[in-house]
């Protein structure tokens, strides 16, 4: 059970991991001289990257970039607390309780960069020609697999007392 405990953990970091670099990094969209994530954008020009403020506009719509943007950093902060709670149920919950409460907030970090993105993916770049989702929007999605495992892997190691 031990061996198991410590293979939950390590999986919740490397979620949380997964989710801190989606969330800052900056390759949500390439091309061959720029990039894009959900805070800025960055342009090549003369061997140089230039940092430059998102675009504005009907193709870039303000409303779902803040929706992106807060769902981005709901679900890091929800699978955080998750794993302190985790860790805190752990000690103080009898069986048949434990980690009910991690599973939930997990779950909710899931549903976020769920949503997040859904909606980047609904949303923008779908009238451009050149260019492809980066590895910060992959992680995106590989975290959206990992938190909804380990959040399934909650419920289920949840015992029941005979």
């Amino acid at each position: 059970m031990l061996i198991l405990l410590a293979a939950i953990f390590v999986l919740h970091i490397l979620a949380i991991i997964l989710l801190l670099v989606a969330t800052i990094d900056n390759a949500w969209w390439v091309t061959a001289d720029m990039t894009t994530d959900v805070w800025a954008r960055w342009i090549l020009v003369n061997g140089k990257w230039n940092y430059t403020d998102l675009p504005t506009g009907s193709h870039y719509p303000q409303d779902y970039l803040q929706a992106v943007q807060a769902s981005s950093v709901l679900a890091c902060i929800f699978s955080i607390i998750a794993i302190f709670v985790f860790a805190a149920q752990l000690f103080t919950l009898p069986k048949g309780q434990r980690f009910v409460i991690s599973g939930v907030i997990q779950s909710l970090a899931c549903l976020c960069i769920m949503i997040a993105a859904s909606i980047y993916t609904d949303r923008f770049h779908k009238d451009e020609s050149t260019g492809n989702y980066g590895h910060s929007y992959i992680l995106a999605w590989i975290a959206f697999g990992l938190t909804f495992f380990s959040s399934i892997t909650y419920f289920v190691l949840r015992k029941k007392t005979a």
